[in-house]
C-alpha cells in the first residue's frame, strides 16, 4: 500500500509521499486559447495576461459560474478539478491512500464539494484533517502554541489545545491578507526604486512587470538576509539597475503585517507565553517573524517545507473512508518530542509600555491599582464611568493595570473587549499606540505614554 498527503493552500498546493514533495504549485489558472493551464505555468503569465488569470478558485470554491467574463463558462470547481488532476499525475501509480489537510478558511460546504471532486477524479481520499493540527506534531510545554500560515488571500491563525494531543482551540482567518495582496505592494515599491534611480518604469509594460514578479522571491530572500537588495532587470536589450532598502520592502507591507500581529495578540492571554509556529512560507516574508516576536513575545518555531502534509501523512494512519464519507479530524496525537520552554527567557520584553489611557482628551494614569471601565460607579477602587446608553457595555466591562512590568487589560464582560478591532481572549498585553473599544459602535480609548500625570 502506497500513501500520499495533500495540503490545500493555494499559495502552494503540496502533494507528497514518504519519498518527498511530488508537487508544489500555486492555485493560479490561465485560459490559454481553448485550453486551461494551472500552477506554475499560469503564475508565469500572471502579469502578462491578467484578464485570463484566475487566482481565487480555491478560496471561493463553488459550482456557480464564475463572475469574470472569460471564465463565465467555468466554475471554481472546474478549476480545482483541473489542478487536482494535474497534481495527482505526479503521484506514483500504486498510490491507494490519500490524506487531505485543509485550512479552517475553507467552509464546510466547500470541503464537501472538494471531496466530491476527488471522488469524480477517483482520488483515494481516506482521511481529512485540519491543516494546523496536522502541522503541530509536538507539545509546547508551558506555552500557548499558535499556528500561522498564509495563502494567496488569507492569513490563518489557529490556537492549538494541548490536552494530551494537538487540537483546535480557536481559529481566525484574516481576509484579503495574503501573499497576492503583498505582491502588489512589493512590486510598486520596487518599481518606484527603479523610477527614482534609473528613470525606468518596469510597470510600464506587462513583460517587465512579469520579470519583477518572477524575481521577487529571490529579492525577498535577499531582504531577509541583509539591509539592502540589489535590483536588476533587462528590457529591449538594456539592463536597468537599482537598489532598495530591506526596510522599505518591509514597510510596503506593514498594513498586512500589523493585521496579523494585532489579531495574534488577541489570541494570546496576558499570562501566557506564545509559541509561534510558522510555516516556511511565513518565515520567508522579510521581517514578519521578527515583528511578531517583538509585538507578541514568546518564541518562533519555523516548520520545514511540506510540514503540514508530512504531519498528516505520518499521523493519519489506519483511516478508511466509510459509506457516509470522510470526517474532518480536528485532533491528532503528537509524534515528536516536546519543546520545553525556559519561561523567564521567553517572556516578552516590556517595550512601549503605556502609562496612560486617553479618553475624551483626558489621560488616565495606569498603575498597579486597576482602572476599571464600565457603566456603574465603583464603591472602591478606580473606575472610568461610561454612559449606560451605549449598547454592549457592561457595568464592570474591563480593567487595566500594570502587572510584572507590563500593561494588561482583562475582559469581564459578556460582550467582549476589542483591541485594534479584534476581540481579546480574556486578557492581553497592551502597547503604546493600541486602541481599545468597548460597546457597539462603542467607546474608543488610546494607550499612550507621557511624563506628566493628568486625570484621575
Amino acid at each position: 500500500m502506497a500513501r500520499a498527503a495533500l495540503h490545500i493552500n493555494d499559495a502552494g498546493i503540496v502533494l507528497l509521499n514518504d519519498s518527498g514533495i511530488l508537487y508544489r504549485q500555486p492555485g493560479v489558472a490561465l485560459l490559454e486559447g481553448d485550453g486551461l493551464v494551472t500552477g506554475n505555468a499560469a503564475f508565469a503569465a500572471a502579469r502578462m495576461n491578467p484578464r485570463r488569470i484566475q487566482h481565487r478558485y480555491w478560496s471561493e470554491l463553488s459550482v456557480e459560474p464564475m463572475a469574470e467574463r472569460l471564465f463565465s463558462r467555468l466554475s471554481a470547481a472546474d478549476l480545482v478539478s483541473h489542478q487536482l488532476e494535474q497534481a495527482w499525475r505526479c503521484a506514483p501509480a500504486d498510490t491507494d491512500e490519500l490524506i487531505v489537510a485543509a485550512p479552517s478558511s475553507i467552509p464546510a460546504e466547500a470541503l464537501g464539494l472538494l471531496l466530491g471532486i476527488a471522488r469524480e477524479l477517483a482520488l483515494p481520499v481516506t482521511g481529512l484533517v485540519d491543516a494546523a493540527v496536522a502541522a503541530t506534531r509536538r507539545e509546547y510545554r508551558d506555552a500557548a502554541p499558535v499556528h500561522i500560515d498564509i495563502s494567496l488571500h488569507h492569513t490563518t491563525l489557529t490556537r492549538i489545545t494541548q490536552a494530551g494531543q494537538a487540537g483546535i482551540d480557536k481559529s481566525a482567518v484574516l481576509e484579503e491578507c495574503g501573499v497576492f495582496e503583498m505582491f502588489d505592494a512589493w512590486l510598486t515599491a520596487i518599481a518606484e526604486a527603479f523610477v527614482r534611480q534609473s528613470r525606468f518604469d518596469p510597470l510600464h509594460t506587462a513583460e517587465t512587470e512579469q520579470l519583477l514578479l518572477d524575481r521577487l522571491t529571490g529579492w525577498l530572500a535577499e531582504a531577509a538576509r541583509g539591509d539592502r537588495v540589489a535590483l536588476e532587470v533587462s528590457s529591449a536589450g538594456i539592463t536597468h539597475s537599482a537598489e532598495i532598502e530591506s526596510l522599505s520592502l518591509i514597510g510596503a507591507v506593514a498594513p498586512w503585517y500589523q493585521q496579523i500581529a494585532n489579531k495574534l495578540r488577541t489570541l494570546c492571554r496576558a499570562d501566557e507565553i506564545a509559541a509561534l509556529q510558522v510555516s516556511d512560507r511565513v518565515a520567508r516574508l522579510p521581517g514578519l517573524t521578527d515583528m511578531l516576536k517583538a509585538r507578541v513575545g514568546g518564541e518562533v518555531y519555523v516548520l520545514e517545507a511540506g510540514a503540514t502534509a508530512r504531519g498528516a501523512l505520518a499521523r493519519c494512519r489506519g483511516q478508511s473512508a466509510s459509506a457516509a464519507g470522510v470526517s474532518l479530524l480536528r485532533q491528532l496525537p503528537w509524534d515528536q518530542s516536546a519543546v520545553v520552554f525556559d519561561v523567564e527567557s521567553a517572556r516578552a520584553v516590556a517595550a512601549g509600555v503605556p502609562t496612560h489611557l486617553l479618553f475624551d482628551s483626558v489621560a488616565y494614569a495606569l498603575g498597579s491599582d486597576a482602572l476599571e471601565l464600565g457603566t456603574q460607579a465603583a464603591d472602591d477602587g478606580r473606575r472610568l464611568v461610561l454612559r449606560d446608553d451605549m449598547p454592549g457595555v457592561s457595568r464592570r466591562h474591563c480593567s487595566i493595570s500594570r502587572v510584572d512590568g507590563q500593561c494588561v487589560v482583562e475582559d469581564h464582560s459578556r460582550y467582549g473587549t476589542f483591541l485594534n478591532g479584534h476581540r481579546i481572549n480574556g486578557s492581553t498585553v497592551l502597547e503604546v499606540g493600541d486602541t481599545l473599544r468597548v460597546g457597539t459602535p462603542g467607546f474608543e480609548f488610546r494607550l499612550i505614554t507621557t511624563d506628566e500625570t493628568y486625570g484621575a
